[in-house]
């Protein structure tokens, strides 16, 4: 089986789902414009993804061992395609949240069964090889996703980036289902009643956070969203404590090492990504630069980490997991503190590019290292769910990063406009430093993390690392 062709094949599909998020990025302002959206409106853009995203993560990689990886991946692939003709043909922003969720559940299946595929269509000897063109191909995918959107919001119109989807995935499937295998797992009984309880705990818990400052904190709409999310997620526990099958086994969290990554996963994509929902807009709502000009001056930030994660993996086995990714997460929170404190309508950019290289540099710290944590004690069998497990949290941070932040930008009354945007963005963007800093102090409890097995942790190290960099 030829191995580009392989690559080709899981690779397409992987960077297509990945650089759609972030394209849908840097057009959130021009879709508002175009659509009336309100910013309520433009948090649905994303969450409606990111929440079906993580609710089906771990139900995706269950169904591709019942019915066939391959069978669920090309399921995933059309599924995702023509989601993406709905979204570029949205006329309302209703459509495009209803469109946007089918895409989450297309990319659900797309995401964690491209490397599974991957691994096992090419020889043992050239894994490593295959596995780290993947890594860099999604690597690529989250540098140029800005700089992408940009362009071609630019250049055409915010329905292109949905377009660009669609000869993707039309030339995906029949490669898909000529080269590649179609192996099972262990076929357990799906777990539907945990995706319930799960998927609708996380959506009423951010439903209750998006509209508390428009319905009132103590509405009874805000009230149900909270509590009722809340309940249900404690019964999802219980549930999953209790069946025999469940989507996520709790006995992972007995090790420290996964617990605390997964802490580290929530806490790092809340701030960081929910900083990065209010200041892309920033750049284009009240300093005026052209989506393709908001892309370009974001690249210092998305550049880095592909050449800083390759080497902090490298370093990792040497140095340790732990004072990488703490490192990581503190050059983070300075850079976010460091954009809430020299924001104002007319900052020169030269007083912003400093935060950007280390919010940059601090990302690449955590990815590859953090990756090795979660799966630093895992046994083999588990290592698909604990690393699925791992996608899950990290999007639900996502998720709960942009509802919060943008909770406490309209809660200090801003406004989608050049004079009532950036009062209100600064506690906003210093929220989201807080809880970056936060997160670097639980990740002191973090093990060391030094090589102490060579045959295990490098494994555990290649395997995951690329799956961490698509979600971030």
């Amino acid at each position: 089986m030829p191995f580009g062709l392989v690559l080709i094949a899981t690779g397409l599909p992987m960077f297509m789902a990945t650089l759609d998020n972030l394209v849908m990025t840097n057009a959130l302002p021009a879709i508002r414009l175009d659509l009336g959206a309100s910013i309520e409106e433009l948090q649905w853009f994303m969450n409606a993804f990111t929440l079906v995203f993580a609710s089906f993560i771990l139900m995706a990689v269950a169904l591709g061992d019942r019915y066939g990886r391959r069978t669920v991946f090309g399921i995933g692939i059309a599924l995702f395609t023509l989601a993406s003709t709905a979204a570029a043909l949205a006329a309302d922003p209703t459509q495009l949240i209803i469109a946007r969720a089918v895409q989450g559940l297309g990319g659900a299946a797309i995401m964690p069964l491209s490397l599974s595929l991957l691994a096992g269509a090419v020889p043992a000897h050239r894994r490593p090889l295959a596995i780290g063109v993947w890594g860099g191909m999604a690597g690529l995918a989250v540098a140029v996703g800005p700089l992408v959107g940009g362009a071609v919001v630019e250049g055409w119109n915010w329905n292109a980036i949905f377009w660009l989807n669609v000869p993707i995935g039309v030339v995906a499937v029949p490669l898909v289902l000529a080269l590649l295998p179609n192996p099972f797992g262990e076929r357990l009984r799906a777990d539907v009643l945990g995706v319930v309880l799960a998927g609708l705990g996380v959506l009423g818990l951010v439903w209750g956070i998006v509209r508390g400052n428009d319905a009132g904190w103590e509405s009874a709409e805000v009230l149900t969203g909270l509590i009722g999310g809340a309940v249900l997620l404690v019964l999802f526990v219980l549930w999953q404590r209790r069946t025999s099958a469940p989507l996520l086994p709790l006995r992972l969290f007995r090790d420290r090492s996964f617990t605390i990554a997964n802490v580290v996963g929530l806490g790092f994509s809340f701030g960081m990504f929910g900083s990065v929902f209010i200041l892309i807009q920033f750049l284009q709502i009240v300093q005026g630069y052209s989506p393709l000009e908001a892309g370009v001056l974001t690249m210092p930030w998305t550049l880095a980490p592909m050449f800083v994660a390759p080497l902090a993996g490298a370093i990792a086995p040497r140095v340790g997991t732990r004072l990488l990714i703490v490192s990581g997460l503190v050059l983070q929170s300075t850079a976010l503190a460091w954009l809430a404190l020299t924001m104002s309508a007319d900052v020169p950019y030269v007083d912003l590019v400093g935060a950007f290289i280390l919010a940059g540099i601090g990302m690449g710290l955590v990815f590859a290292p953090s990756s090795t944590a979660v799966l630093a004690h895992i046994v083999p069998a588990d290592t698909a769910k604990a690393s699925g497990t791992n996608s899950t949290i990290r999007e639900i941070g996502i998720a709960l990063g942009i509802a919060v932040l943008t909770a406490v930008f309209t809660g200090a009354g801003g406004e989608l406009t050049a004079t009532g945007y950036v009062d209100a963005a600064v506690p906003a963007v210093a929220t989201g430093a807080a809880v970056v800093a936060a997160t670097a102090l639980a990740a002191l409890l973090l093990p060391a993390g030094r090589l102490a097995r060579r045959a295990a942790a490098p494994a555990g190290a290649t395997g995951n690392a690329a799956p961490e960099l698509i979600a971030s």
